[in-house]
């Protein structure tokens, strides 16, 4: 009886879904890095950032916490979605965009284009006065 009820309580798996082809968004800011991988339409699939990959504080910003949040961002896509190929779009002046970059080279990632996204502004509003140290 009991193995009889536990093969009608079983649930079907989830039909694991393939995206071969995907958007990688690097936004380096100066005080951490975020990291998405969406598919082509912008559903977002996996995220990582400085923060998430085990960094506090100061250290959220440096490069090796952007390679960090990137690898552990690709790690999954790869193995949940079987990501190949992707474009990439980086945006802002963070400390963490060139490593970023490398990290998507070196997990196997092809990459078709990388966009530079950072917002100029067009004589929008006053900058901050200067800091003096």
């Amino acid at each position: 009886y009991f193995l009889f009820m536990a093969q009608t309580l079983r649930r079907n798996k989830k039909t694991k879904r393939v995206v071969e082809q995907g958007v990688i968004c690097v936004s380096a800011l100066y005080n951490n890095t975020h990291v998405s991988v969406s598919d082509t339409d912008g559903n977002v699939l996996t995220w990582h950032s400085g923060g998430r990959a085990g960094f506090k504080g100061a250290r959220e910003a440096t490069p090796y916490a952007a390679t960090m949040a990137m690898e552990k961002c690709l790690e999954e896509s790869i193995r949940l979605y079987g990501l190949k190929r992707a474009h990439v779009v980086v945006k802002g002046v963070g400390s963490g965009r060139d490593n970023a970059l490398r990290a998507i080279v070196a997990a196997g990632v092809e990459i078709d284009s990388i966009v530079d996204e950072t917002p100029v502004p067009y004589n929008g509003t006053k900058k901050k006065k200067v800091r003096k140290l």
